[in-house]
């Protein structure tokens, strides 16, 4: 039995050796993770402080957003209301051309047909005699569309 007992001393203390540098390992990785935990424990601190943040930060953004997009719909409303505004002045602006435009072209028939009529009827009058009539008008008289232009555009400032 010396040797049964010889032999299971062996085995022991053959299976012993690997559990021993089992354990030495374990205790290893234990120890580094213990090491760690602490590391682990501020992240998750760390994770958690950002996650409250952002949380909070939520609601503000939201209202910052609701308040910028209402400023910018009454901006938007603004410019659509002065670019019909705008709309409509240049209407009346170029209808107020188109009537002047129409008014000089009456006034320059007219002031060329009794010049016309009056050079047949008197072909004693030289082109220098004209000349100081035409310069002799007063430049106070304008026309009737001319002074609507006038009172239209006093009345834009």
């Amino acid at each position: 039995m010396d040797n049964m007992d010889l032999f299971i001393n062996i085995l022991v203390i053959a299976l012993l050796i690997p559990a021993i540098i089992y354990v030495y390992k374990l205790d290893k990785n234990l120890t580094l993770m213990r090491q760690n935990q602490n590391a682990l424990l501020k992240l998750i601190e760390a994770l958690n402080e950002a996650t409250y943040k952002a949380e909070n930060s939520i609601p503000k953004l939201k209202s910052v957003t609701e308040n910028t997009g209402n400023d910018l719909k009454e901006v938007v409303d603004n410019a659509k209301e002065l670019k019909d505004d705008l709309m409509f002045i240049n209407e009346r602006a170029d209808n107020l051309a188109d009537r002047l435009e129409g008014a000089i072209k009456n006034s320059r028939q007219i002031k060329e047909a009794p010049r016309s009529f009056a050079a047949e009827k008197e072909n004693t009058h030289t082109f220098d005699q004209t000349k100081e009539k035409a310069d002799s008008e007063p430049l106070d008289q304008r026309s009737e569309a001319e002074m609507e232009l006038l009172k239209a555009l006093r009345s834009l400032k």
